[in-house]
Protein backbone atom coordinates (compact mmCIF):
# COMPACT_ATOMS: atom_id res chain seq x y z
CA UNK A 1 0.00 0.00 0.00
CA UNK A 2 2.92 2.35 0.53
CA UNK A 3 4.47 1.68 -2.34
CA UNK A 4 1.04 2.40 -4.32
CA UNK A 5 0.92 6.02 -2.95
CA UNK A 6 4.15 6.58 -3.23
CA UNK A 7 3.23 6.12 -7.10
CA UNK A 8 0.31 8.13 -7.07
CA UNK A 9 1.58 10.87 -5.00
CA UNK A 10 4.86 11.23 -7.50
CA UNK A 11 2.29 11.01 -10.54
CA UNK A 12 0.39 13.61 -9.30
CA UNK A 13 3.39 15.59 -8.38
CA UNK A 14 4.15 15.23 -12.06
CA UNK A 15 0.97 16.90 -13.19
CA UNK A 16 1.33 19.55 -10.83
CA UNK A 17 4.82 20.31 -12.50
CA UNK A 18 3.72 20.18 -15.86
CA UNK A 19 0.64 22.49 -15.53
CA UNK A 20 3.15 24.73 -13.54
CA UNK A 21 5.55 24.97 -16.58
CA UNK A 22 7.69 21.77 -16.63
CA UNK A 23 7.90 20.88 -20.21
CA UNK A 24 8.97 17.65 -21.75
CA UNK A 25 9.04 15.82 -25.91
CA UNK A 26 5.66 14.75 -27.11
CA UNK A 27 7.66 11.97 -29.61
CA UNK A 28 6.37 8.06 -28.69
CA UNK A 29 8.98 5.69 -27.71
CA UNK A 30 7.39 2.44 -27.60
CA UNK A 31 8.40 -0.76 -30.18
CA UNK A 32 7.19 -0.32 -34.06
CA UNK A 33 5.19 -3.63 -33.49
CA UNK A 34 2.44 -2.43 -32.70
CA UNK A 35 -0.01 -1.59 -35.94
CA UNK A 36 0.96 2.48 -36.46
CA UNK A 37 2.07 4.94 -38.53
CA UNK A 38 4.64 7.38 -37.30
CA UNK A 39 5.27 10.73 -38.60
CA UNK A 40 9.16 11.71 -37.50
CA UNK A 41 8.46 14.97 -35.52
CA UNK A 42 10.64 18.07 -35.76
CA UNK A 43 13.26 18.77 -33.04
CA UNK A 44 11.98 21.43 -31.11
CA UNK A 45 13.28 23.71 -28.94
CA UNK A 46 13.26 23.68 -24.63
CA UNK A 47 10.64 26.35 -25.00
CA UNK A 48 7.92 24.35 -27.03
CA UNK A 49 4.54 23.68 -24.76
CA UNK A 50 3.84 20.40 -23.26
CA UNK A 51 1.17 18.72 -21.37
CA UNK A 52 0.14 16.50 -19.00
CA UNK A 53 0.66 13.49 -19.77
CA UNK A 54 -2.38 11.55 -20.89
CA UNK A 55 -4.61 12.88 -19.00
CA UNK A 56 -8.29 12.17 -19.99
CA UNK A 57 -10.85 15.18 -20.21
CA UNK A 58 -10.49 17.28 -17.14
CA UNK A 59 -12.39 20.48 -16.60
CA UNK A 60 -10.84 23.27 -13.95
CA UNK A 61 -11.71 27.19 -14.03
CA UNK A 62 -8.30 27.41 -16.31
CA UNK A 63 -7.31 23.80 -18.74
CA UNK A 64 -9.30 21.68 -20.78
CA UNK A 65 -7.64 18.65 -21.75
CA UNK A 66 -8.59 16.20 -24.83
CA UNK A 67 -7.73 12.90 -25.56
CA UNK A 68 -7.37 12.54 -29.54
CA UNK A 69 -6.72 9.36 -31.53
CA UNK A 70 -6.00 9.67 -35.12
CA UNK A 71 -5.69 6.92 -37.65
CA UNK A 72 -5.26 6.44 -41.47
CA UNK A 73 -7.64 4.88 -44.21
CA UNK A 74 -6.42 1.67 -43.42
CA UNK A 75 -7.42 2.12 -39.70
CA UNK A 76 -3.82 2.36 -38.01
CA UNK A 77 -2.65 4.39 -35.13
CA UNK A 78 -0.64 7.96 -36.57
CA UNK A 79 1.49 9.08 -34.10
CA UNK A 80 4.20 11.58 -34.25
CA UNK A 81 1.94 14.93 -35.20
CA UNK A 82 2.78 17.98 -33.86
CA UNK A 83 0.30 20.48 -31.84
CA UNK A 84 0.39 22.30 -35.57
CA UNK A 85 -1.74 19.07 -37.02
CA UNK A 86 -4.86 20.02 -34.79
CA UNK A 87 -7.43 22.87 -34.61
CA UNK A 88 -9.77 22.31 -31.47
CA UNK A 89 -13.07 24.51 -31.39
CA UNK A 90 -15.20 24.95 -27.81
CA UNK A 91 -19.22 25.87 -29.01
CA UNK A 92 -17.91 26.53 -33.05
CA UNK A 93 -15.27 29.16 -31.46
CA UNK A 94 -11.51 28.35 -32.10
CA UNK A 95 -9.16 27.81 -28.71
CA UNK A 96 -5.67 28.26 -28.68
CA UNK A 97 -3.57 24.90 -28.02
CA UNK A 98 -1.36 25.36 -24.80
CA UNK A 99 -1.50 21.75 -23.86
CA UNK A 100 0.38 19.09 -26.40
CA UNK A 101 1.60 15.53 -24.92
CA UNK A 102 1.71 12.13 -26.99
CA UNK A 103 3.16 10.00 -24.32
CA UNK A 104 1.63 6.62 -22.73
CA UNK A 105 0.75 7.19 -18.92
CA UNK A 106 -0.67 4.85 -16.52
CA UNK A 107 -4.80 4.18 -17.03
CA UNK A 108 -7.55 2.95 -14.68
CA UNK A 109 -9.53 0.72 -16.40
CA UNK A 110 -13.09 -1.08 -15.75
CA UNK A 111 -14.21 -4.43 -17.11
CA UNK A 112 -18.12 -4.20 -17.55
CA UNK A 113 -18.67 -7.92 -18.68
CA UNK A 114 -21.89 -9.73 -20.12
CA UNK A 115 -22.52 -12.83 -17.96
CA UNK A 116 -26.35 -13.06 -19.05
CA UNK A 117 -27.82 -16.37 -20.44
CA UNK A 118 -27.44 -15.86 -23.89
CA UNK A 119 -23.55 -15.03 -23.25
CA UNK A 120 -23.05 -18.88 -22.79
CA UNK A 121 -21.26 -20.21 -26.16
CA UNK A 122 -19.03 -16.83 -26.24
CA UNK A 123 -18.08 -16.49 -22.88
CA UNK A 124 -14.41 -18.27 -24.16
CA UNK A 125 -13.83 -15.69 -26.30
CA UNK A 126 -14.88 -12.98 -24.29
CA UNK A 127 -12.81 -14.07 -21.47
CA UNK A 128 -9.67 -14.19 -24.03
CA UNK A 129 -10.33 -10.52 -25.43
CA UNK A 130 -9.85 -9.14 -21.85
CA UNK A 131 -6.97 -11.35 -21.49
CA UNK A 132 -5.57 -10.07 -24.51
CA UNK A 133 -6.12 -6.33 -23.38
CA UNK A 134 -3.82 -7.06 -20.43
CA UNK A 135 -1.22 -7.70 -22.72
CA UNK A 136 -1.35 -4.25 -23.64
CA UNK A 137 -1.38 -2.85 -20.25
CA UNK A 138 1.71 -1.51 -17.95
CA UNK A 139 2.90 -1.73 -14.10
CA UNK A 140 1.01 1.74 -13.45
CA UNK A 141 -2.24 0.57 -14.63
CA UNK A 142 -5.25 -0.56 -12.29
CA UNK A 143 -8.40 -2.61 -13.31
CA UNK A 144 -11.34 -3.40 -11.87
CA UNK A 145 -14.47 -6.09 -12.66
CA UNK A 146 -17.71 -5.49 -12.81
CA UNK A 147 -20.52 -8.49 -14.65
CA UNK A 148 -23.73 -8.40 -15.13
CA UNK A 149 -27.09 -10.14 -15.53
CA UNK A 150 -30.09 -9.60 -14.14
CA UNK A 151 -28.29 -6.81 -11.98
CA UNK A 152 -24.37 -5.45 -11.86
CA UNK A 153 -22.20 -6.89 -9.30
CA UNK A 154 -18.88 -4.89 -8.39
CA UNK A 155 -16.73 -8.69 -7.89
CA UNK A 156 -13.22 -7.24 -8.35
CA UNK A 157 -12.55 -3.87 -6.68
CA UNK A 158 -9.35 -1.49 -7.91
CA UNK A 159 -6.25 -4.18 -8.29
CA UNK A 160 -2.82 -3.83 -9.57
CA UNK A 161 -2.99 -7.56 -10.46
CA UNK A 162 -4.92 -8.86 -13.83
CA UNK A 163 -4.33 -12.07 -13.38
CA UNK A 164 -7.36 -11.48 -10.31
CA UNK A 165 -9.71 -10.45 -13.54
CA UNK A 166 -8.80 -13.03 -15.41
CA UNK A 167 -8.87 -15.94 -12.50
CA UNK A 168 -12.30 -14.79 -11.78
CA UNK A 169 -13.23 -14.91 -15.43
CA UNK A 170 -12.41 -17.91 -15.30
CA UNK A 171 -15.55 -19.62 -13.16
CA UNK A 172 -17.70 -17.14 -14.73
CA UNK A 173 -21.14 -18.36 -16.01
CA UNK A 174 -24.14 -17.54 -17.88
CA UNK A 175 -27.63 -16.81 -16.68
CA UNK A 176 -30.26 -14.19 -16.55
CA UNK A 177 -31.60 -11.35 -18.10
CA UNK A 178 -29.03 -8.41 -19.43
CA UNK A 179 -28.63 -5.18 -16.69
CA UNK A 180 -26.43 -3.59 -19.35
CA UNK A 181 -26.96 0.10 -18.34
CA UNK A 182 -27.08 -0.50 -14.31
CA UNK A 183 -23.80 -2.05 -15.15
CA UNK A 184 -22.45 1.22 -16.70
CA UNK A 185 -23.45 3.28 -13.88
CA UNK A 186 -22.25 0.88 -11.33
CA UNK A 187 -18.59 1.06 -12.91
CA UNK A 188 -18.86 4.67 -13.28
CA UNK A 189 -19.60 4.63 -9.72
CA UNK A 190 -16.11 2.67 -9.27
CA UNK A 191 -14.46 4.75 -11.44
CA UNK A 192 -14.38 7.70 -9.32
CA UNK A 193 -11.54 5.69 -7.07
CA UNK A 194 -9.69 5.97 -10.04
CA UNK A 195 -5.75 6.92 -8.86
CA UNK A 196 -4.38 8.10 -12.50
CA UNK A 197 -6.05 10.79 -14.58
CA UNK A 198 -6.69 8.88 -17.48
CA UNK A 199 -9.83 6.57 -16.94
CA UNK A 200 -11.07 3.29 -19.56
CA UNK A 201 -14.25 1.27 -19.61
CA UNK A 202 -14.38 -1.52 -21.52
CA UNK A 203 -17.65 -2.67 -22.06
CA UNK A 204 -18.34 -6.82 -23.38
CA UNK A 205 -21.96 -7.14 -24.42
CA UNK A 206 -24.16 -9.15 -26.81
CA UNK A 207 -27.51 -7.45 -27.15
CA UNK A 208 -29.38 -4.38 -25.67
CA UNK A 209 -30.84 -3.83 -22.26
CA UNK A 210 -33.36 -5.59 -20.61
CA UNK A 211 -33.61 -5.53 -16.87
CA UNK A 212 -32.29 -2.33 -15.73
CA UNK A 213 -33.50 0.83 -13.25
CA UNK A 214 -31.97 3.33 -14.98
CA UNK A 215 -32.94 5.06 -18.79
CA UNK A 216 -30.97 5.68 -21.44
CA UNK A 217 -31.42 8.98 -21.10
CA UNK A 218 -30.24 9.26 -18.10
CA UNK A 219 -27.09 6.80 -18.41
CA UNK A 220 -26.04 8.73 -21.41
CA UNK A 221 -26.42 11.80 -19.59
CA UNK A 222 -23.85 10.13 -16.83
CA UNK A 223 -21.26 9.69 -19.32
CA UNK A 224 -21.60 13.04 -20.77
CA UNK A 225 -20.48 14.14 -17.10
CA UNK A 226 -18.09 11.51 -16.44
CA UNK A 227 -14.49 11.62 -17.23
CA UNK A 228 -14.08 8.40 -18.88
CA UNK A 229 -13.39 7.21 -22.11
CA UNK A 230 -15.91 4.03 -22.84
CA UNK A 231 -14.94 1.68 -25.43
CA UNK A 232 -17.66 -1.19 -26.50
CA UNK A 233 -17.47 -4.47 -27.74
CA UNK A 234 -20.95 -5.79 -29.32
CA UNK A 235 -21.19 -9.38 -29.72
CA UNK A 236 -24.84 -9.70 -32.52
CA UNK A 237 -26.02 -11.78 -34.65
CA UNK A 238 -26.51 -11.18 -38.21
CA UNK A 239 -29.20 -8.44 -38.64
CA UNK A 240 -30.83 -11.34 -41.14
CA UNK A 241 -31.04 -13.87 -37.73
CA UNK A 242 -34.25 -14.92 -36.92
CA UNK A 243 -35.46 -14.40 -33.42
CA UNK A 244 -33.78 -11.26 -32.03
CA UNK A 245 -35.65 -9.30 -30.12
CA UNK A 246 -36.47 -5.76 -29.89
CA UNK A 247 -33.60 -5.13 -27.24
CA UNK A 248 -31.01 -6.92 -29.49
CA UNK A 249 -31.83 -4.78 -32.15
CA UNK A 250 -31.60 -2.05 -30.77
CA UNK A 251 -27.68 -3.18 -29.04
CA UNK A 252 -25.31 -1.68 -31.44
CA UNK A 253 -27.43 2.37 -31.89
CA UNK A 254 -26.96 1.72 -28.08
CA UNK A 255 -23.36 1.11 -27.54
CA UNK A 256 -22.57 3.35 -29.89
CA UNK A 257 -24.03 6.44 -28.29
CA UNK A 258 -22.49 5.24 -24.82
CA UNK A 259 -19.03 4.99 -26.29
CA UNK A 260 -19.20 8.15 -28.96
CA UNK A 261 -20.05 11.06 -26.78
CA UNK A 262 -17.07 9.90 -24.55
CA UNK A 263 -13.95 10.01 -26.99
CA UNK A 264 -14.26 5.81 -27.04
CA UNK A 265 -15.50 3.57 -29.87
CA UNK A 266 -18.37 0.34 -30.31
CA UNK A 267 -17.12 -2.21 -31.85
CA UNK A 268 -19.79 -4.85 -33.23
CA UNK A 269 -18.83 -8.26 -33.74
CA UNK A 270 -20.46 -10.99 -35.63
CA UNK A 271 -17.26 -13.69 -35.47
CA UNK A 272 -16.65 -14.67 -31.80
CA UNK A 273 -12.77 -15.29 -33.00
CA UNK A 274 -12.72 -11.45 -33.89
CA UNK A 275 -13.01 -10.72 -29.98
CA UNK A 276 -9.50 -11.31 -29.06
CA UNK A 277 -7.82 -8.88 -31.84
CA UNK A 278 -10.01 -6.10 -31.42
CA UNK A 279 -10.09 -6.31 -27.56
CA UNK A 280 -5.94 -5.85 -27.88
CA UNK A 281 -6.55 -3.05 -30.70
CA UNK A 282 -8.58 -0.96 -27.87
CA UNK A 283 -5.33 -1.86 -25.48
CA UNK A 284 -3.40 -0.09 -28.02
CA UNK A 285 -5.17 3.09 -29.10
CA UNK A 286 -5.71 3.86 -25.42
CA UNK A 287 -1.45 3.72 -25.78
CA UNK A 288 -1.18 6.32 -29.05
CA UNK A 289 -3.78 9.32 -28.04
CA UNK A 290 -2.31 12.48 -28.34
CA UNK A 291 -3.93 15.23 -25.65
CA UNK A 292 -4.56 18.97 -26.69
CA UNK A 293 -5.38 21.31 -23.49
CA UNK A 294 -6.72 24.91 -23.91
CA UNK A 295 -7.92 27.25 -22.06
CA UNK A 296 -11.83 28.14 -22.91
CA UNK A 297 -12.34 31.31 -24.21
CA UNK A 298 -15.84 30.72 -22.59
CA UNK A 299 -15.11 31.93 -18.96
CA UNK A 300 -18.69 31.24 -17.29
CA UNK A 301 -19.02 28.61 -14.72
CA UNK A 302 -22.38 27.61 -15.56
CA UNK A 303 -22.69 24.05 -15.58
CA UNK A 304 -23.81 24.19 -19.13
CA UNK A 305 -22.22 21.53 -21.84
CA UNK A 306 -19.95 22.90 -24.23
CA UNK A 307 -19.30 20.97 -27.85
CA UNK A 308 -15.65 20.28 -28.41
CA UNK A 309 -14.66 19.51 -32.07
CA UNK A 310 -11.30 18.65 -33.42
CA UNK A 311 -9.85 19.23 -36.88
CA UNK A 312 -6.74 18.09 -38.43
CA UNK A 313 -4.46 20.33 -40.57
CA UNK A 314 -3.73 17.14 -42.96
CA UNK A 315 0.20 16.61 -43.53
CA UNK A 316 1.56 16.65 -46.31
CA UNK A 317 2.27 13.19 -48.30
CA UNK A 318 -0.47 11.09 -46.08
CA UNK A 319 -3.81 9.65 -47.01
CA UNK A 320 -6.83 11.29 -45.39
CA UNK A 321 -6.36 10.89 -41.69
CA UNK A 322 -9.58 10.53 -39.33
CA UNK A 323 -9.86 11.76 -35.72
CA UNK A 324 -12.00 10.64 -32.89
CA UNK A 325 -12.35 12.77 -29.80
CA UNK A 326 -14.65 13.26 -26.67
CA UNK A 327 -17.89 15.40 -27.92
CA UNK A 328 -18.21 17.64 -25.12
CA UNK A 329 -18.12 18.57 -21.53
CA UNK A 330 -19.67 20.63 -18.69
CA UNK A 331 -18.54 23.66 -17.72
CA UNK A 332 -17.68 24.11 -13.72
CA UNK A 333 -20.27 25.60 -11.77
CA UNK A 334 -19.19 28.90 -9.59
Amino acid sequence: MAARASRAGAWLGTILALLAGSLFGAEDTRGSQQPRVTIQPRSRGAAEDAGPRGANIRVDTELVLIPVTVTDPLNRFVTGLEKEHFRIFEDKVEQTITHFASEDAPLSVGFVFDVSGSMGAKLRKSREAVAQFLKTSNPEDEFFLVQFSDRPELVIPFTHEGEEIQNRLTFTQSKGRTALLDAVYLALHEMKRARNPRKALLLVSDGGDNSSRYTQSEIKKLVREADVQIYAIGIFEPIYSRGRTAEELAGPTLLSEIAEHTGGRHYPVENVNELPDIAAKIGIELRNQYILGYSPTNRQKDGKYRRVQVKLVQPKGLPPLRAFWRLGYYAPVE
